[in-house]
């Protein structure tokens, strides 16, 4: 990690279906080896799978899923008089969404289904529900911040 400059943040285009920058996001998290076109093809799957099984719009739904995953508050590792303590600490907005997605893109990946489009769209609509491993890993977390409270004072 540089010291003199931060990095600078690079602007992503919007999906071309939806228009939704997010959701660009979301592809090119689940882009391997550069293939855009294959992320593409199973996220565009996956919302199709969703809408016609929920009926619903599915960004709106792709939105509830992520907001449902997205941590508030982490613990991060702090070293005190030769002591590690987890401190609890509040997470900022970019992180929470790219936490967010990196959960939900890991347990659809874990999942037992059959092809990545099933297990993406199953995936999503267990987090739109609020339930599913990745609601499971948010609220992991938000326990172990909760039980490291007493150690809040560590912050910094």
């Amino acid at each position: 990690m540089s010291r003199r400059h931060s990095a600078q943040k690079r602007e992503v285009d919007p999906d071309p279906k939806f228009g939704d920058i997010v959701i660009t996001k979301f592809m090119n998290a689940v882009m391997r080896d550069g293939k855009k076109s294959a992320a593409e093809t199973i996220v565009y799957g996956a919302l199709d799978r969703m809408e016609a099984k929920a009926k619903q719009d599915p960004v709106v739904m792709f939105r509830q899923a992520l907001d449902n995953v997205m941590p508030a508050v982490e613990v991060r590792s702090r070293r005190v008089g030769g002591a590690t303590y987890q401190v609890p600490v509040e997470v900022r907005a970019e992180r929470r969404q790219a936490l967010a997605i990196r959960w939900l893109i890991t347990a659809a990946r874990n999942r037992n289904e059959n092809t990545m489009v099933e297990r993406l769209s199953a995936e999503l609509l267990d987090a739109a529900n609020n339930r599913g491993t990745a609601v499971k890993k948010r609220e992991d977390t938000h326990k172990m911040a909760d039980a490291n409270r007493a150690f809040s004072h560590y912050r910094w």
